[in-house]
């Protein structure tokens, strides 16, 4: 069972469990302590072999490939430490004292509460979520004095520039510990990110260990952790897409109301699995929006997009989808006029500079010949994690298994958590940014939570092959 996309269900849990997870925890344990023994003369063959992706960067002549390889698992455990959602280990035994303080970390669910078995009650669990993770008047109030606090010093370097939110704090669709994306806008003949970075540090927004200029990027930003209050935050530069593609969520979550929810679940879903990000082996925020956005465009039941749809029924056939039917290798997503699936052939006759489509191809909404996906390198550890997704919820909601769903168990915690600590973080922002009712934000609307499911059974969509004029427009409906 892969550590960073799965856990033991319910069902699984007991004595019997506790003692294989021992045994093979006592059995890794032994393997660990040879590949940390580095007078073994076959553990430096190895390592040899081994080049890291980056090594380019972290190789120094003083250095061995050993002490490459312990850099490495150290910075793959400090983002594991850093990512406050990570579920990463949740079945190591060190780990059972996660389960007590909020309900078995789904604190979305109270303990007196109690859903309706299958489909039905995984609808009502996903609104439940919704409403819980939604972002809160105080951390709105956070985000906005972060936002503030950086313009000022901005504004005060270059009292011209212009400074614009866009991302997920601009459409309301962000996480407690999600980052803040922010666009500056001016004239200069080079990009000033070192001037930039140099102010924030001495504004004390930050400090040199919490922020990184990454100038070499395709596009450059400066990344820094705001000390006050340990938010994230992305800067980058004239970059008129950012706030256009903010603008266009917008639209399509006005245009398919059960967006928000399935994104907000599926954000958090990647979260807690490091798949969150490009650079992490996963895919962007927009890459997974627009994914739900085809998915909904290209359905083929009608009522899909509609505010009563079983939002239960859609999270399995998104999963279904893109983690069983979907055809990577042959087929782009096409989300303007309305929703298409192309070929990657017709694809590639788009794309300037020699650029081939990616595993996971996405057409730019807003620019023709750009492929979204391009740098999603990992796309399919998230194709894996979708899989198993929809095999978690499609087993435990069947009709035939609706003896799974006990008590307080959660069906949408087979595949979703929040830890203890993202809970903690959450209620130290509410001491610390109190908002006063005249001057609560504007938070994301919730529109119709009461929904009679009329569907079900699950739907098979589309199988994305694209057709002999290589485009697809769904699949049937089983």
């Amino acid at each position: 069972m892969d550590p960073r996309i799965a856990w033991f269900p319910p069902e699984q849990l007991g004595p019997a469990q506790i003692l294989w997870t021992r045994i093979w925890e006592s059995g890794i344990g032994v393997e660990n302590m040879h590949l940390n023994n580095h007078t073994n003369p076959n553990l430096d063959k190895k390592a040899q072999e081994f080049i890291p992706l980056d090594f380019q960067n972290n190789f120094d002549k003083k250095q061995g490939p050993s002490n490459i390889n312990r850099q490495n698992q150290n910075q793959n455990q400090k983002r594991k430490r850093d990512n406050r959602a990570s579920t990463y280990g949740l079945n190591h035994s060190s780990a059972v004292h996660l389960l007590g303080e909020n309900g078995g970390l789904t604190p979305w669910k109270p303990r007196d509460k109690t859903y309706h078995r299958g489909v039905i009650g995984l609808h009502e669990e996903i609104i439940s979520f919704f409403k819980y993770m939604s972002p809160r008047p105080e951390e709105a109030h956070m985000r906005q004095d972060v936002v503030h606090r950086i313009r000022q010093v901005i504004q005060g370097l270059w009292p011209a520039a212009k400074v614009n939110i866009f991302g997920s704090f601009e459409t309301g669709l962000y996480l407690p510990t999600s980052d803040i994306d922010l666009v500056v806008f001016g004239k200069w003949d080079k990009l000033p990110l070192r001037p930039l970075e140099r102010e924030l540090i001495k504004n004390k927004i930050t400090d040199e260990d919490h922020i990184k200029v990454l100038d070499k990027a395709s596009v450059p930003i400066v990344k820094l952790t705001d000390l006050k209050t340990d938010v994230k935050v992305d800067i980058s530069f004239n970059m008129v897409n950012g706030v256009r593609s903010a603008k266009l969520i917008k639209e399509f979550m006005h245009e398919y109301p059960n967006l928000k929810f399935l994104v907000l679940v599926l954000k958090q879903f990647l979260l807690q699995r490091e798949l969150n990000e490009v650079f992490t082996g996963g895919i962007s925020s927009y890459s997974l929006i627009l994914l739900t956005v085809s998915f909904l465009q290209l359905h083929p039941r009608i009522d899909a997009a509609s505010p009563h749809a079983n939002l239960g029924v859609l999270l399995i056939e998104f999963f279904e989808l893109y983690g069983r039917n979907f055809n990577y290798f042959k087929t782009g997503i096409r989300i303007k006029d309305g929703g298409s699936y192309l070929s990657k052939d017709e694809m590639q006759k788009r794309m300037d500079n020699g650029y081939r489509p990616s595993l996971l191809c996405i057409e730019d909404p807003l620019q023709t010949g750009n492929d979204i996906g391009r740098s999603s390198y990992g796309a399919i550890h998230v194709k894996q994690a979708f899989e198993y997704a929809y095999l978690q919820l499609s087993h435990a909601a069947a009709p035939q298994n609706t003896h799974l769903q006990k008590g307080r168990d959660s069906l949408l915690g087979r595949i979703v958590r929040v830890t203890d600590e993202v809970v903690e973080y959450r209620k130290r922002v509410m001491e610390n940014f109190p908002v006063k009712k005249e001057q609560e934000p504007p938070t994301v609307s919730l529109l119709s939570s009461k929904s009679s499911p009329q569907q079900r059974t699950y739907a098979s969509v589309a199988t994305a092959t694209p057709s002999s004029n290589e485009e697809s427009e769904g699949g049937t409906q089983t």
